[in-house]
């Protein structure tokens, strides 16, 4: 995977979201749309932690395709 691939998944996942966030906004939303909003949320941090540690093994010299996708759990306890 590349940078440019991740951030096609993330302008992807980013209009799924503004799509949920409009139905929000007219009182259209299900139980259904709010968890997807949290998955939407969990899955954004982690792809933009990816981007962040691909650049930061480029900056240092080493394989930015070693940079790995944290688990929701790891990542939830670096946001704290």
């Amino acid at each position: 995977m590349i940078d440019r691939d991740i951030f096609f998944h993330i302008e992807q996942l980013v209009n799924e979201e503004h799509e949920i966030l409009q139905l929000a906004a007219r009182g259209e939303l299900d139980d259904e749309r709010r968890s997807r909003i949290k998955q939407l949320e969990g899955h954004l941090d982690q792809c933009w932690d990816l981007l962040r540690q691909r650049r930061a093994r480029r900056a240092a010299g080493l394989d930015p395709g070693d940079a790995r996708l944290h688990d929701e759990q790891t990542h939830e306890y670096y946001a704290q």
